[in-house]
């Protein structure tokens, strides 16, 4: 129920970003991309997502073990869930919601003109470039820019 909850609300927020994209002077930001949960089962939640609610696995990423570190799942054309495993550090729920954008040194420079501090950009496992900026609630917020060869970038582009 609570991850349904989550997921709801994630896709408002979406809608209230899309809706207003044009009205607001952000340039450079594409899209709410997705909402990032971590869970206590990994099995039972992308059996859950997928099975139950109808959401395509785009991909995953494994540690050096096998043990699945990262399942996105397709919401829409460009609306993802992204699953982690809950842990000692990352407790089970919303752990973050991300947002596609063109540039992410100009967007961070936006952001930072406006007095928010974004992180030092990174690269993921999946070769996305991303980083931080944290709410008033604590809330971390993903910026993410996905090449054409990130993970990302080829299932937005049709490829995977």
């Amino acid at each position: 129920m609570r991850g349904i909850l989550i997921f709801i609300l994630g896709i408002l927020a979406g809608q209230l970003i899309e809706t207003n994209n044009g009205q607001n002077d952000n340039p450079g930001v594409v899209t709410l991309n997705h909402v990032g949960i971590a869970v206590d089962d990994m099995d039972e939640s992308v059996a859950f997502y997928s099975e139950t609610m109808g959401f395509e696995r785009t991909f995953g990423l494994e540690n050096a073990e096998g043990q699945t570190t990262l399942m996105q799942l397709k919401v829409s054309d460009d609306t993802f869930i992204e699953l982690n495993p809950a842990n000692e550090v990352l407790p089970a729920g919303l752990t973050h919601f991300g947002i596609h954008v063109e540039d992410i040194e100009s967007v961070k420079a936006m952001y930072e003109s406006r007095g928010a501090r974004p992180t030092e950009t990174r690269t993921s496992g999946s070769q996305a470039l991303f980083s931080y900026i944290v709410d008033p609630q604590g809330i971390p917020i993903e910026l993410a820019e996905y090449p054409p060869d990130s993970a990302q970038g080829r299932v937005l582009a049709g490829e995977d």
